[in-house]
């Protein structure tokens, strides 16, 4: 008999017998992007359970960052959503810094049929924090020791995004940018990225 249809609510927890399974683990060994606030520390691992893939313990921390430099300016300068614009403060508070990854790092992938093998979808990357936390802790603790993760941007599905655990910042070397986004020479970057999405700038 087939089970009714159900809206969506939160995402379930992960499964109680993940530890035992295989993950699908991606190498990943290109460069980095992310953005970050000029006066913090280009290589940052969170862990104020704020953002997506936070420890709920707050026992270890989490970076954020994207394959490509759009989908680090997506991720940090959407919301909110019924606000097209970016404003030039914004820009001058804020740097790009280049991560080079000297060691590949495995990351669970989160794409494509991977996210239905591990009873996951795509509310891990796009719903409430709260599951994708508990998600993130599982990995974390997996006996595979992945170095993080590999998903959809929220904001551009075209796009990946990755959430790397504390354990992979000894095979990063971040390479930031000296001029903030708002600085001439990036003129020609920032202009190209908000005709992409079609953001506008404002003062």
């Amino acid at each position: 008999m087939v089970p009714p249809r159900r809206h969506p609510g939160p995402h379930p927890p992960p499964p109680s017998d993940l530890s035992s399974r295989r993950l699908s683990l991606t190498p990943v060994a290109r460069p980095l992007f992310r953005i970050h606030a000029s006066r913090h520390r280009p290589l940052y691992f969170g862990s104020s359970g704020d953002n997506r893939f936070d420890d709920p313990l707050q026992a270890y921390g989490v970076l954020y960052a994207g394959l490509s430099a759009a989908c680090a300016f997506i991720e940090t300068f959407s919301d909110p959503l019924d606000y097209p614009f970016v404003t030039e403060t914004q820009l001058a508070q804020r740097k790009l810094t280049r991560i080079e990854v000297r060691a590949p790092l495995l990351l669970v992938d989160l794409r494509g049929s991977h996210l239905r093998r591990l009873g996951a979808d795509a509310r891990l990357f796009a719903g409430d924090h709260a599951p994708a936390q508990l998600w993130s802790r599982a990995f974390f603790a997996h006996p595979a020791q992945p170095d993080g993760l590999l998903y959809r941007a929220r904001h551009d599905a075209g796009e990946y995004a990755v959430a790397l655990f504390d354990r992979a910042k000894r095979s990063m070397r971040p390479q930031p940018m000296r001029a903030t986004l708002s600085s001439p020479a990036n003129r020609s970057l920032i202009a190209g990225l908000l005709a992409k999405y079609g953001l506008g700038l404002v003062p």
